[in-house]
């Protein structure tokens, strides 16, 4: 009997996931690199690691780092030769919170936003982060400064922080809010690549939200937030119509409330 695949510990979801060549054929199948795949090709070539120092951070065998490096130069090279279309998607893998118990890398983010916001949290309070700026949500997430991040508790905020994300890049934000082991996320505009990192992290998204943050979050703990589960944020200071009642769908049920056009 075959042992269990080991999960891949990934410390970047990736942002793009989906790159197409200019004179491609839209019928092509896409070339399918997976997100353990894509972390390989992160580590070893663009951080510049050695395989020993990539299986450390995947937390896999040198030998399995060897075979999903091998696969992944395969198919970009068939992507790159062909022609072909490329699409980021599945695997076997575990999004890092900075837990100290297996965040091994001394200058994680997450692990410092973990030992700096040492919050503790009960079992039945839910955490929830919103993108913010001088008292409102800010509308893009990806450039988002400031996360206000509030405890609810049997419908009631309990309490709330203001955190600064420090400069973080676009796709570092998904892991500060992991880190916060935040439950659910209300932003305005927000792309698809980190739509599926949320859903990776299981961050419930509420988003194409805008106005005051303090009433947003309310909202929500009462069960009545008005939000649209398909935003999309491919167009930059277009907000969408249509929202749906939180309380309508049953709050707290939408774990994946991202669309890929």
């Amino acid at each position: 009997m075959p042992r269990p695949t080991k999960c891949r510990k990934v410390c970047y979801f990736p942002q793009i996931l989906e790159f197409h060549p200019s004179q491609g054929k839209k019928t092509d199948a896409p070339v399918i690199l997976t997100v353990d795949e894509y972390e390989a090709i992160r580590l070893i070539d663009k951080e510049g690691l050695s395989q020993e120092q990539c299986c450390e951070l995947m937390q896999i065998a040198r030998t399995t780092v060897q075979r999903i490096y091998e696969n992944a130069r395969k198919k970009m090279a068939s992507m790159l030769v062909d022609g072909l279309p490329l699409r980021i998607e599945g695997g076997d893998f575990r999004l890092c919170d900075g837990k100290a118990a297996y965040c091994r890398h001394d200058g994680c983010f997450k692990h410092q936003y973990r030992q700096k916001y040492n919050q503790t949290k009960g079992d039945l309070v839910m955490r929830v982060a919103v993108t913010y700026e001088n008292g409102q949500i800010f509308q893009h997430f990806g450039h988002t400064e400031q996360f206000k991040v509030y405890d609810i508790t049997d419908g009631v905020i309990t309490s709330f922080e203001i955190v600064d994300t420090n400069g973080t890049g676009h796709g570092a934000l998904t892991g500060i809010l992991s880190a916060l082991q935040v439950d659910a996320l209300i932003c305005g505009g927000i792309g698809g690549g980190a739509q599926a990192a949320l859903a990776a992290a299981g961050i419930r998204l509420y988003g194409g939200v805008s106005g005051d943050a303090d009433k947003a979050a309310e909202a929500l703990a009462a069960g009545r937030l008005e939000f649209n589960p398909n935003i999309q944020c491919s167009h930059h200071g277009q907000h969408h119509a249509q929202g749906h009642a939180c309380g309508e769908h049953g709050c707290g049920e939408h774990n994946h409330c991202h669309e890929h056009p």
